[in-house]
Order: structure tokens, then C-alpha cells, then sequence
């Protein structure tokens, strides 16, 4: 809607101006039977499945179903009535509709809400026979506010994504749960969507976050998973989002902007939170997985950029300085983070790569070398006792265990492995997971974000800590699937009261493909996978993961105590073999 601010709000509340409307039960039909209306007030119970079914307690003889989804191509969401009559005598109804039509000018124009049903005004039902209708919620700007939607049409379109979520990169464990909010965090990801000035873009979502990008959520977290996931819609916003920063790199010294809201017209906010490290390493993550040398080297001037920048805040001590890192000052992070520094090692490691594949061989050694530099001052600046555990401080003087201390263990730095784990699975673990920080003496509710949980749950397992990681995961994954604030991920509490951000379900999946599987990627056509597994978790498959224009399957299963794996490329078996757990198993495309 693009408000004005008022005196005492702050500068975001621009950015973050939408239109929100909330509707109760005043737009549902009144339904009647001689005269008596029909309220169906229980629940016997609800489905979830890439839509949200509501079974309700049959009242005077007629059953109810409710489903509910957004459409895939229009501003729309739709709610699908199923009555039936479980009598053995017919049923004669009458039908009211209710509608809503709301017109308000904006910054682009005239907004419309719409409300209406398509439910007839007398219906007859025989015994065991249904009757459908439809209530459209709709949004426009500048239309005409009485266009008609065809359920089916909708309901197609919702029903071939899921389709396509459902058959590309399929995970197969022992642990059904894990399995479930895998294929749960496949539709979260991919289904936060939207048709921007930008083009599409992925968006965190949960109420807060639309037609936006961020160097976090969609650079480092979700762009690199697109490519796996093989999703044209989800590839495509990764590339826009890549290709908006590319638009935008400073022409001076200055940070690049950590966001582009609404619709990339309001860019934020000039504090530098270690985004160039987040762009390095999530941009050539993604180009070493989309595996498109055209577009690697169209985008390559942004990952030099990044990486060129970071290599100019480096102090006298060797390791990069930032204002603060994506928590955004929340809490503190002195003058140097380890969340920046160890983004940037990992963004070496991945540019190395790529420049190789791109004939850039003086820029991959370079960049290999800075690496192994980096790798040293990490070790130095960072390594501290803390809590009697020889882990990493978060930044000099600081005193308290901090979540992303899990960051040098997804980068593959494992000095301080077994201590570090033990800060995250023991110390710093909660029922909810992972804790910003452990601070015996603040007074203040415990402050947990998924986003550390699924990265340090990623470097546990890439460290091979299998086992407890995985006792763990599996905590985790029954609390977030079938416990109080469900099917998804979640971004924060207290803050933002657990909202379902859509970044965090790639991470979820990132957990099970670089952690569990360990999977790394040094080429274009090369990837290696470290398989692990136990008792608890006996055999995994992983189907149709994309590579570019290949499809990989990937089975494991356990033999003893070693690892049966094969891999095919394609339909075309690549590897097969027994291995030792934690073994590495390479495989060029």
C-alpha cells in the first residue's frame, strides 16, 4: 500500500506496508433446512497436505468438508465447500451468500478485496450425494473487482505444483517423520512465490515479508537449494535475486544493501551485516549447482565483488570486520563476528571452484590460498575456552556460547569439532532447539531461531557426529511436525511469534543433503557425498536431486557396520559398493 510514516514509527514500517484484511465466519453461506440454520461448530478433524482440509462433526444429517489453498497464478485463495448427506432421506437446502467488496486508492492505484461464493440458492441432495461450492477471496489493483474463478481450474493448478514438489528430489528414510516434514519443508519453500517488478521472487513470507529479497534468506538459503529441487519457478527466483544485487553493487567502498523490498524499489539499509560474505558464498553455491557457465560468468562480476570487499575489511588480526551479522543487531557482535568470517572462508572455497571452471586459474588459486589464510585466522582470533568447552568466541571479549559458532563446522573446519558439538547438542539445546545464546544470568525468555538449529544440525552431522546429531534431528523434526506450532519450520521466538518463514524449510532440507549426506560440490559435472548411517536411521534414498540437467539418485543402505551405496546419474549407474561410514564417494557427472 506504500504508507507514510508518522512521526514515532520507524523507517521499515514503509516497507512493509500491506494491505491485510481478516474475515470471519459473516462471509460464509447461511445454510438452512426448514428454516433452521445449519451451524457447523466441531471439528472432528483436520488434514494437511499442501492444503488444509477441515472434517466437520455432521449436523442435521449433512457433512462437511472444508479445503483451503492458495491459487498458483492469481491473487486469489479459495475455500471449497463439500456437503454431503449421509441420511437415507433427501435433503432440501437454501443457500444465502454472503459478499464483501472493498475499493481503496493506493500508490499504484485502486486496490479491491472481493469476497464471493458460487453456491446456488436451493439445492436438493439425495441420500450419499455431495454438493460443492466455492468461496473466492481475491485482491486486484486497477480490475475489474467481479472477475470469476473456476475452482478446478485453481485447483489444477495447485495440483500439479504439489506434483512436482512431490516427485523431484524425494527423500526415502526409515524415519517417516523426517520424511514427511522434508516433503513438507519441499512445498514451503518453493510455494512463497510471488510476481514482482523484479520478476519472481522467493520471499520469506509469514506476514511480514513479500516481494522482497534478502542476502540471507534467499542468497544463502534458499537460492542454493533451488538448483537441487529442479523447480523452474524456484530456480527462476533465485536467478532474479542473484541478478538484483548484481544490478546494485556499489560503485564506491561502501556495503551492498542487505535487502530490496517492495518490489526491489525500497532497498535497505546501508549497515553492513557481513552480506558480501552471505553473497559470496551463496551465489557460487548456487552457479556451481545450476551448472550454466553462461550465467556463472554473467554473475561472476558479483562474486568477485563480494569477495574483493570482504578482502578490504580485513584487519590487523586477519579476519573481516562487519557492523553486525543477519541477527541485525538483536544482539551484540563487536567489531569482527565469526558468522562473517566464516561465510567469507566458505565463500573462498566455492569461488575457487567455480573460477576453476570458468578458466579463471589465477583467481582459483588466489582464492584457495586466501582460504587457507583465512582458515588460520579463524583458528587464532576465534578459538577461545567458553564454558570449559575449547570452541569459538562469536567475537573478541565476548563470553557467552553463541549459535552460530556452528558456522566453521558447515564450512568444513573441524579443529574445534568435538567441543563445538558439544556446545550445540548439549549446552546451547532446548526442546525447541538451538539457543542464540547461553547467558546463565539474563532474566529474559530463552530466544531461539531455526535458522541456527538447521545450521548447526548441518555442520554436527558434516562433522560426523551421527548419532547424537540425528538424535537430535529426530527431536526436532517431531516437535515442528506434530507438536504446538505446526508443519513447519519456524523463524523466531519470542520475536515474530514463531512465524513460518519460507527460507527456514530449505534449510530444513539442507540439514538431510549437506549434513547427513555431506554433500559438496567442486565442478559443474563433479560431486562428492560422505554417507552415514546407523541402527536409528538404516537406509536412505534420495531421488531425482538435480545437478543442471541431470537427475541424481542416491541409495544407501546399511551393511553391518559400513555403507551399501549407489548412485546413478540419469537412470545410469555411476557407483556401487560397499563403503566405510564417513568414506568419501566422488562421482563425476
Amino acid at each position: 500500500m506504500r504508507v507514510y510514516n508518522k512521526s514515532n514509527e520507524p523507517e521499515w514500517k514503509k516497507h512493509r506496508a500491506y494491505r491485510r484484511l481478516t474475515f470471519s465466519s459473516e462471509i460464509e453461506p447461511n445454510i438452512t433446512i426448514d428454516s433452521l440454520t445449519l451451524i457447523f461448530a466441531k471439528t472432528d478433524s483436520v488434514k494437511i497436505n499442501g492444503k488444509l482440509i477441515f472434517y466437520h462433526s455432521p449436523v442435521e444429517g449433512l457433512a462437511l468438508r472444508r479445503t483451503l489453498f492458495p491459487c498458483m497464478d492469481n491473487a486469489l485463495f479459495v475455500e471449497h465447500w463439500e456437503l454431503i448427506n449421509i441420511t437415507k432421506i433427501s435433503k432440501s437446502l437454501k443457500i444465502g451468500n454472503s459478499g464483501f467488496t472493498s475499493l481503496l486508492p493506493g500508490y499504484k492505484g485502486i486496490y479491491t478485496n472481493q469476497v464471493y461464493s458460487d453456491a446456488a440458492t436451493e439445492v436438493s441432495l439425495n441420500p450419499a450425494e455431495s454438493y460443492h461450492f466455492t468461496i473466492y477471496f481475491s485482491a486486484a489493483i486497477n480490475e475489474d473487482p467481479t472477475k470469476e474463478f473456476n475452482y478446478k481450474d485453481i485447483e489444477k493448478g495447485r495440483d500439479v505444483f504439489l506434483k512436482t514438489i512431490k516427485e523431484n528430489l524425494v527423500l526415502e528414510t526409515s524415519n517417516p517423520v523426517i520424511d514427511q516434514l522434508f516433503y513438507f519443508s519441499k512445498i514451503r519453500a518453493s510455494e512463497s512465490i510471488f510476481e514482482s517488478k523484479m520478476g519472481l521472487v522467493h520471499s520469506p513470507g509469514g506476514g511480514n515479508y513479500y516481494a522482497g529479497i534478502w542476502a540471507n534468506d534467499q542468497v544463502e538459503y534458499s537460492g542454493p537449494f533451488f538448483p537441487f529441487l529442479g523447480d523452474e519457478a524456484g530456480i527462476e527466483a533465485a536467478k532474479n535475486a542473484y541478478l538484483m544485487f548484481l544490478r546494485n553493487i556499489p560503485a564506491s567502498s561502501e556495503p551492498i544493501f542487505s535487502s530490496f523490498e517492495i518490489e526491489g524499489e525500497l532497498p535497505c539499509c546501508g549497515k553492513d551485516r557481513g552480506d558480501a560474505a552471505m553473497i559470496a558464498y551463496g551465489t557460487s553455491q548456487f552457479l556451481l549447482r545450476y551448472a550454466s557457465r553462461d550465467f556463472a560468468m554473467h554473475l561472476w562480476p558479483l562474486i568477485e565483488w563480494s569477495i574483493d570487499y570482504c578482502q578490504n575489511k580485513i584487519n590487523e588480526d586477519g579476519v573481516v570486520l562487519s557492523k553486525t551479522d543477519e541477527m541485525e543487531g538483536r544482539i551484540s557482535t563487536g567489531d569482527a563476528n565469526l558468522s562473517t568470517n566464516a561465510l567469507y572462508y566458505g565463500g573462498l572455497i566455492n569461488a575457487s571452484f567455480l573460477a576453476k571452471e570458468l578458466g579463471k586459474d589465477n583467481l582459483s588459486k588466489l582464492y584457495e590460498k586466501r582460504s587457507i589464510e583465512m582458515s588460520k585466522n579463524i583458528e587464532k582470533h576465534f578459538g577461545f575456552k567458553i564454558e570449559g568447552l575449547d570452541t569459538y568466541r562469536y567475537f573478541e571479549g565476548n563470553t557467552h556460547l553463541r549459535h552460530w559458532i556452528c558456522l566453521p563446522l558447515v564450512m568444513g573446519i573441524d579443529e574445534r569439532a568435538e567441543a563445538t558439538a558439544e556446545a550445540l547438542l548439549d549446552k546451547l539445546w532446548t526442546e525447541n532447539g538451538v539457543l542464540v545464546e547461553l547467558n546463565p544470568a539474563s532474566t529474559k525468555p530463552d530466544v531461539f531461531w531455526d535458522r541456527g538449529t538447521l545450521y548447526a544440525l548441518r555442520g554436527t552431522f558434516k562433522a560426523g557426529f551421527f548419532d547424537k546429531s540425528l538424535k537430535k534431528l529426530v527431536e526436532y523434526s517431531n516437535k515442528r511436525l506434530l507438536g504446538d506450532h505446526v508443519p513447519y519450520a519456524i523463524e523466531a521466538y519470542p520475536e515474530n511469534n514463531m512465524k513460518h518463514l519460507s527460507a527456514e524449510s530449505a534449510l530444513y532440507c539442507r540439514v538431510i543433503l549437506e549434513g547427513i549426506l555431506g554433500f559438496e560440490q567442486t565442478a559443474f559435472d563433479e560431486f562428492s557425498i560422505v554417507p552415514q548411517l546407523s541402527e536409528e536411521l538404516s537406509k536412505l534414498k534420495l531421488s531425482n536431486l538435480h545437478i543442471g540437467d541431470n537427475s541424481i539418485t542416491i541409495e544407501l543402505l546399511l551393511a553391518k557396520e559400513k555403507v551399501q551405496a549407489k548412485i546413478s546419474v540419469d537412470g545410469k549407474k555411476k557407483r556401487k559398493g560397499v563403503y566405510n561410514i564417513g568414506e568419501i564417494i566422488s562421482v563425476k557427472i
